[in-house]
């Protein structure tokens, strides 16, 4: 029976013993194997032939000092092998005593366990290398967060300088839409923000499953994806920054550029909505002026669409958008499929302070400024009709001739 119990620990882990001290009198097959030394080799050897260099002085001290008193050592140890590689095992070594109760031998029995502490560092690897990226993305929200701050007091002294140049409600009115205009924009930074945190915390989910399962390959999978997202993330902030700097100089721009970067700002809100663009654009067209100023009047049509939806709960929602030139002029249109404006609202919609929404939801500014934009900046014009069951807004601006 003993026999037996000797054979079922040493075919299922690694076994040496050694006498008192600490010379290699006996070790199992599963010993040669991990340690790539022969028996021949091993037998008569100090059986720090296998420690590893980079385990201290101090760790061995303990270990001696714990068998030497008759007590069991239990620790997980990094070994050498013969090869120069590197392997870990959980080791119990036993003092065995006399009929005297003195120490005769010790007997160590291991298990390999190199997978499984590789694994751990890897893991703490990429935990440490994310933590870096958390602090990194953290101190540069603070910094454009600095940014944005130092961007709309600029903005700020751009209306006063604004109010000194023109009569005291035009002053007002320019004031209340640029407010509204950076409230828009911070509602779309959150729209855009919202789903990658979601997907950032499943990454880290599955980042913890995995790592619970020793799966290597959905660890950097999950980790891979949570970089990604981050830096997707950070790139946000960049892009909204850039789209509301206040200071832009007038140039000649493609419509279709325009066209983009309301597109790209308003793309989480549209999606969730449910709202199909269609898109027929000559990209060949362009204007003179500032590319953040059209684009913020496109995005005010697009958001009255948007609303226009919302209000009537309309099921199928869908916005036609075409770029095209009329002669010398390039035309923007801007339909949809809302059920149209009322004939008695149609013909103040321009007006300031006119609005057909709740209080709540719009101060009537927002068709007045477009209209001033279109105007004043651009020397064009901008009209509305109902057609094909819905409102259409057309743009019209002069092209170089």
């Amino acid at each position: 029976m003993f026999k037996q119990y000797k054979e079922a620990i040493e075919s299922s882990n690694i076994v040496s013993k050694t006498d008192i001290d600490g010379f290699i009198t006996f070790v199992n097959d599963e010993f040669c194997k991990i340690s790539g030394y022969s028996r021949d080799e091993l037998i008569g050897q100090n059986h720090n032939i296998v420690r590893h260099p980079d385990v201290p002085k101090s760790t061995f001290k303990k270990l001696w000092d714990t068998i030497l008193a008759k007590k069991t050592f239990k620790s997980t140890v990094k070994n050498r092998a013969k090869d120069g590689s590197t392997f870990y095992v959980n080791t119990t070594i036993i003092p065995i005593l006399d009929e005297k109760g003195e120490i005769e031998e010790f007997i160590a029995i291991r298990y390999d366990v190199t997978k499984e502490v590789e694994l751990k560092m890897a893991l703490e690897k990429k935990e440490h290398e994310l933590e870096l990226l958390n602090k990194t993305l953290e101190e540069r929200v603070k910094l454009q967060t600095r940014k944005l701050y130092e961007l709309n007091k600029h903005l700020e002294e751009r209306i006063r300088e604004e109010v000194r140049k023109n009569e005291e409600k035009q002053k007002m009115l320019f004031m209340q839409s640029r407010l509204a205009s950076l409230g828009q924009i911070m509602a779309n930074i959150a729209h855009q923000w919202r789903q990658p945190l979601t997907e950032l915390a499943l990454s880290l989910f599955n980042l913890k499953k995995a790592a619970q399962k020793h799966d290597t390959h959905q660890i950097d999978t999950a980790y891979n994806d949570a970089k990604a997202l981050i830096q997707n993330m950070s790139q946000t902030i960049e892009d909204f920054i850039n789209f509301f700097k206040p200071d832009k100089p007038k140039t000649r721009f493609a419509l279709a550029e325009s066209l983009d970067e309301a597109l790209q700002i308003l793309e989480k809100t549209l999606e969730k909505e449910y709202i199909e663009v269609h898109r027929d654009i000559d990209e060949t067209l362009q204007v003179e002026g500032v590319t953040n100023e059209l684009s913020q009047v496109l995005i005010n049509l697009l958001q009255n669409a948007k609303d226009a939806f919302k209000q009537r709960n309309v099921r199928e929602r869908r916005i036609d958008i075409r770029i095209y030139r009329d002669g010398n002029e390039a035309v923007v249109e801007i339909g949809d499929n809302a059920g149209g404006i009322e004939p008695e609202v149609i013909e103040r919609i321009f007006e300031p302070y006119f609005t057909t929404k709740h209080a709540a939801q719009g101060t009537g500014l927002g068709l007045f400024m477009s209209k001033m934009i279109v105007e004043k900046s651009f020397d064009g014009s901008v009209n509305v009709e109902n057609r094909d069951g819905g409102a259409r807004f057309s743009i019209r601006l002069p092209l170089e001739s």
